[in-house]
This record gives C-alpha cells, structure tokens and sequence, in this order.
C-alpha cells in the first residue's frame, strides 16, 4: 500500500489515542505512565511526529495493545473511515488552506466522531454524484468561497498592477492598446505570438489560446476579436508579472490538475481586468453615470467601450469595485448560456457577495424564471438582432422579499456557435444604496416579481412561465400531509 509518510503519522497518532481514550487515560496521565513528555505525545497525536520503535514498544506495553498493532496501517472499525478518506487524498484537494484551516484540525475533528463525519461526507459525495458535480464544479465553488469571503476585492492585486504599470510606463489612464501588451510579452518576457486558424480543428473550436512553455509560444486563434485579445495578452503578462509557475495552458480551460491551477488562473484573470479596467478610472466614470437622472441604455454600452475589454470582464470588475469603493456589498454576478431555438437556459458562472443567494443555479434541471432581465435580454437580442442589447430591471424575488438593480447584457457566445449568452449584476436595494443610484426611482426603470425556477416559483398567473410549479405544489402537499397526521398523533395519542 502506497501511502505518504505524512498519512502514516497521522494513522498512528489516531491510533494512539484510540488506544489510550480505550484505556480512560488523559494526556497528562499517559505522560505520567511512560515518561514521555504530554507535547511530545500531544504531537504523536496530531500527526506531527512518529515515535521511533522504543517508544512505539514502551506505548504499547503500557497500552496493553501489540506492537503490531500499533503499527499497522489498518484501522478500526471505528476508525476505518478516516483511513478510506486519508486513503483517498480528499484532503489533498480540500483547499484548506485559504480558508485559514489546518488539515490536523480538521483531522482532530473527524477522530472525534469518525462515524458521523464519515456519513456526513458520504452524503456530500453521494449528492454530488446524484447532481454530476465534478471536481472542476468542487474547486470552483470553493474559489468561488474564497471570493466571496473577500468580498472580491483584492488589495495586494490591485497595487501590483499599479507597480506594473509604472514599472513598464504603461499609461492606464488611456485604452491599452494590443500593440502595448504585445510589445511586453514580447521584448520583456521572450515570447513569440501567432495566430492560426484553431477552428480547423474540431476539438479546438472553443479555445481561444495556447501556450507552448517549452518555446514560449502564444498561439492565438484568428477568430477572436480585440477584446479577447486584449484579455489574453493581458492574462500573459499577469503570468509572467506575478511569477506563477503552475498554471493553465489554455483559454478556455480544459480542466484543472489541482486547486493552485484554479486560483492562480482567477490570480491571473483578476490582474489582467485590473490592468484593462483601472479601478481609478472605472470608479470615475461610475460616478458620473450614477449621477444621472435618467440614463439611457447607449450610455451603459458607450461606458463599457471606454475599455478594451469584453461586457463579461466588464461586468467582472464591477463585482471587484462596487463592494469596495461603493460600499455595495450585497451583490450577484450571473452568466447564462443559450442555444438559439432551444428552451433552455443555464446559468455557466454565478458569484453572491455577502450571504444573499438568489438567484442560483439550479442542477435539477429546472426551468429558470423567465422574468429574469439576464433571460430578457437574450430574447430581445434574438428578436432585435443586436450583437449587444442592454437591459436593466428591479427584480423583487418572491421567495425572499429582496429588490435588486440588476443590469445585463446580451451578446453571442464567442465560445459557442449559435449560441448567446447574458452577463448580469444585481445590486441589492437598501436605503444606502438609493443614496447613490439617482435613478433608482425613475418610472422608466421596469419593475418585475421574479422567482428562480418555475417549478418552485408561487407567483400566480404568471404568462411567461415555462413549467408549472411541482417543487412547490410536492412541498405544500406535503405540509398538509404532515399537519393532518399531527391531528391524527394528538387524536389517538
């Protein structure tokens, strides 16, 4: 059996304290019994030391367990559980670490109640099997986590591409232009750039890069258009900049090796619409546009082209600066897929700064609600034709009571053929946020009951639902059920 030095430790620091709660000794008492220190033995516990073999046979003698035992890599049937989950590296891909735990801690907790904490992770594995998460779905949920508990800002990103821009006289206070991002790649980082035709390749047709490592070649495909560009060059020389070594090859990605990939890449993504979209600048023209009474959707949009980046990484910062320099903190980001002539939508990304959850993606296959101004938008530029229509609505969600401002954009799917997609941001409504939102009382701003997906949706009437409403109606039937047999209980009790 192949398993790190460092997993059998911590078998046999479980081991030896199996072996001496067994025996009802205390720490303190096992110390007394054999001499050993109680942080020498605390440590043997935790997994952070493995006694040589005269204390391994002085701990057993005392124990009255066998050396064999003890050393044994089978454990319990108490104990197997943690065993099969230390077997299977789980914790290995666990990012723990940004989230400021320890794994002995967590370790420390599954000893405690193994039996419990194995059901409880069983039933997190089983649901996601039933719902075909898979480990790029896990990693992402944690970055997405990390993000969150940031509120997605992040400072020490933010300064570094301040430093950049002084470092190479890079002026952020104008549009960077390819030629600019180009030249750095190129004469400050030995990269050589071309472009080729990947849709010749089916396998190819959604990515938009490659990087070679070996000749530090970027192959870029000859179907994306300056923005993606812009993008990619600029997630290049973030790459570079910041030093990250373990990293992604493609864009799109593919899939990630392991959690580092995944946060770096987000390390990666964040620099470059930082770099693209200077927090200074943005918060300036934000601004201006929150200072009106009445704005026009055009403006928006003129406001987007001020920058050379796509609606998404538009979009992206907004959820970086809104939080930080404007003190909304209660925000969504939403991005869903359509395919033209189907009746389905699926949310591809979402992101819920603070703890207000709706909407969310759903993987039961349920229908989200078509009242949503990020499922509007991709009709009406279906029916208009645009290649970018915007839309804004205050959407009250059923369920919750909540408001929120929620802007969206419509554009193809540069990933997918004959497909659109939605970028959306959703800005919960508070009294502190009508202070800086002008307009948020404009009658032209359209106002809509909302619910997440149509069958769990209550909103009576409803002409643009999709499927009725069965989650709801399982759940109220059930609620009756139990209520009459609480009289039948009381009744013959």
């Amino acid at each position: 059996m192949n398993v790190e030095k460092e997993y059998i430790k911590l078998i046999f620091g479980l081991k030896l304290k199996q072996a001496r709660t067994n025996k009802n000794l205390s720490l303190f008492g096992l110390a007394k019994l054999t001499e050993l220190s109680k942080s020498y033995l605390n440590e043997i516990e935790k997994g952070k030391k493995y006694p040589k073999t005269d204390k391994i046979i002085l701990l057993a003698e005392k124990l009255e367990v066998s050396y064999d035992h003890m050393v044994s890599l089978k454990l319990d049937n108490n104990l197997a559980p943690i065993g099969e989950i230390l077997k299977s590296g789980i914790l290995k891909e666990i990012p723990l670490d940004i989230f400021g735990i320890q794994e002995n801690d967590l370790i420390d907790i599954i000893a405690n109640a193994p039996a419990k904490v194995n059901a409880f992770i069983s039933t997190i594995i089983e649901i996601a099997q039933h719902y075909n998460l898979t480990r790029e779905s896990f990693f992402l949920a944690a970055l997405r986590s990390y993000q969150e508990a940031h509120n997605n800002y992040f400072e020490d990103l933010e300064q570094k591409v301040l430093d950049f821009s002084k470092a190479f006289q890079i002026n952020i206070n104008t549009k960077i232009s390819i030629e600019d991002l180009t030249a750095v790649l190129t004469e400050e980082y030995g990269y050589t750039i071309q472009e080729i035709v990947f849709s010749e390749q089916e396998e190819l047709g959604d990515l938009r890069s490659i990087y070679v490592p070996k000749s530090k070649t970027l192959l870029l495909s000859l179907d994306i258009d300056e923005q993606q560009k812009a993008f990619i060059l600029a997630k290049e020389i973030a790459y570079n900049y910041l030093e990250i070594t373990e990293r992604l090859y493609t864009f799109s990605w593919i899939k990630f090796k392991n959690f580092d990939e995944v946060l770096n890449n987000f390390y990666a993504s964040y620099f470059a619409g930082a770099l693209l979209i200077p927090r200074k600048q943005l918060v300036s023209e934000l601004n201006l546009f929150l200072a009106k009474s009445d704005p026009k959707p055009q403006e928006m949009i003129q406001l987007m082209s001020q920058f050379n980046v796509s609606p998404e990484s538009f979009y992206q910062r907004l959820t970086n600066i809104l939080p930080k320099d404007f003190l909304l903190k209660n925000i969504f980001f939403l991005r869903l897929s359509h395919k033209i002539g189907a009746d389905t939508y699926q949310i591809k990304k979402e992101l819920h700064i603070t703890n207000q959850q709706e909407p969310h993606a759903n993987e039961m296959n349920e229908h989200y609600c078509r009242r949503w101004i990020s499922v509007k938008t991709i009709v009406e530029s279906i029916k208009q034709n645009k290649s970018h229509f915007f839309d804004a609505q205050i959407s009250r969600y059923e369920n919750s009571g909540n408001e929120f401002l929620v802007f969206s954009s419509a554009t193809e799917d540069p990933f997918k053929k004959d497909c659109l997609r939605s970028i959306s941001v959703g800005i919960l409504i508070t009294p502190g946020m009508k202070k800086k939102f002008k307009f948020i009382d404009n009658k032209s701003i359209k106002k809509q009951i909302v619910g997440v997906t149509c069958e769990t949706c209550a909103v009576k009437n409803c002409e643009e639902r999709a499927s009725p409403p069965v989650q709801l109606d399982l759940k109220i039937r059930n609620e009756n059920t139990e209520i009459i047999v609480q009289k039948y209980m009381a009744k013959f009790s």
